[in-house]
């Protein structure tokens, strides 16, 4: 089950550890797609558009709890390459009750303020009550979550990427058979499309949690190492806000993007529902590469094996390039037919909106595996800020978009978002690498 990542080739390693990753990552991905399908097939266009339209406030409240839990784990990957097992478990444990304390604090925040950023985002008046409602149940699901995300990292964190894997399938599936229950046959809208995803995130909580507390090889947490530690906590969320400010700031510009797209109304807001689940599936190479670098440069750096971390960067780069490539000619050329699964017999409007889309991030794609090469190295090496550095790029770029391309291009000018945020986060990225690089690593 261990993916022993301080010898042998290093690419072969990465992408032995990342495969997992990456099927993890188009599992779970499958949550908010299945629910995207169902919802706008079995219920109506608007109803797909009121999901849609609370993605960037999802981001906001679920990106910046998951990012916590990837901050926390880095140092149990330290451990691990360092051989310290006693100091591992203790991290690995701290992080679990950190991650249960910090869960249900979002959870609280998140319903309060979800129904006001609907409206400061101009939420269209058609959809909002369903978005409204959506939402509302999601996110008692956020502790949940966080809880399968951090017993998730703590496995990859020693080289496990496959048990979680398995755990994933079990919950998707129960959040399929679930929708279709709920939705299709009991005809609970909306809601019950959110309370599948509840319910299936809480099935995997349960099942990771039980492998990582007593079936995992690798680790032998106790009770002791559950109790709260106010020094190792303090030292995990120093770890965790860097990783978690990156999503809530770039979810801030995904926010005021937002309002600048609901401003062409609900057949807009579908058409780019649809068309970002396409990008999203076409991220997920090059993001489970990315996460399986973080690991692999955490344990090397944890063991001092700064050479092979200089050579798993470039070669994963050079990797992470061609995949963008052929990703870009997928969502050129097979994106438009994706689209027609979230929408039935679609029109002419929204395939027009999907297409522009979908042409203009195809085009810049490479931008995307710089982002994820960089940040995930930095952020395995522990200088978890680099994320913060990013996300306020990805912050500039989507404003610089919504108050000054949309308003000349209209439509068009949405579609530059994405590349004008990847541009804007690259380049202090690659900066700050180059300089740890010289700093750390060339020793």
């Amino acid at each position: 089950m261990k993916n022993d990542m301080l010898k042998g080739n290093p690419v072969k390693s990465i992408i032995m550890f990342a495969l997992p990753i990456m099927a993890s990552a188009l599992l779970q991905y499958s949550y908010n797609l299945v629910d995207n399908i169902i919802v706008g097939r079995y219920i109506s266009e608007e109803a797909l558009a009121a999901v849609g339209s609370i993605g960037p406030i999802n981001s906001f409240i679920i990106g910046t709890a998951l990012g916590l839990t990837s901050g926390f784990t880095i140092p149990v990957s330290h451990r691990f390459g360092a051989g310290d097992k006693k100091k591992m478990n203790l991290y690995a444990g701290s992080s679990i009750t950190l991650s249960a304390v910090v869960g249900i604090t979002i959870v609280i925040i998140a319903h309060i303020v979800s129904n006001p950023i609907l409206r400061l985002i101009k939420t269209p008046s058609n959809i909002i009550d369903l978005s409204s409602a959506y939402v509302n149940i999601l996110y008692f699901g956020v502790p949940l979550q966080m809880l399968f995300n951090n017993f998730t990292s703590i496995s990859r964190a020693v080289g496990d990427s496959k048990k979680p894997t398995v755990f994933i399938v079990i919950s998707v599936l129960t959040n399929l058979v679930l929708d279709i229950l709920f939705v299709g046959v009991l005809e609970l809208g909306v809601e019950g499309a959110a309370a599948a995803t509840v319910i299936s995130y809480g099935v995997a909580a349960v099942l990771s949690g039980i492998y990582v507390m007593k079936r995992q090889p690798e680790l032998d947490i106790k009770k002791n190492d559950l109790k709260p530690n106010l020094r190792i906590s303090w030292e995990q969320l120093k770890l965790g806000i860097p990783v978690s400010l990156q999503f809530t700031i770039t979810s801030i510009g995904s926010m005021i993007l937002q309002s600048a797209i609901n401003s062409f109304g609900s057949t807009a807001v579908a058409s780019i529902t649809a068309a970002s689940r396409v990008e999203q599936i076409t991220n997920i190479p090059m993001s489970g590469l990315g996460v399986g670098n973080s690991t692999f440069v955490a344990q090397n750096y944890g063991a001092e094996n700064y050479k092979r971390i200089i050579e798993s960067v470039r070669k994963i780069l050079v990797l992470d390039l061609i995949i963008s490539l052929i990703c870009s000619a997928i969502l050129i050329f097979a994106g438009p037919y994706v689209v027609r699964l979230f929408i039935e017999n679609p029109s002419a409007e929204i395939m027009d909106y999907a297409n522009q889309y979908l042409f203009t991030i195809g085009g810049c794609y490479c931008l995307v595996s710089l982002l994820f090469v960089f940040r995930n190295t930095l952020q395995g090496l522990g200088f978890t800020y680099a994320n913060t550095i990013a996300g306020a790029g990805e912050l500039l770029g989507r404003m610089l978009v919504a108050y000054l391309l949309t308003p000349v291009f209209g439509f068009a000018g949405v579609c530059f978002a994405g590349p004008a945020a990847w541009l804007l986060a690259d380049i202090p990225l690659i900066i700050l690498y180059l300089r740890v690089k010289k700093q750390k690593l060339l020793q």
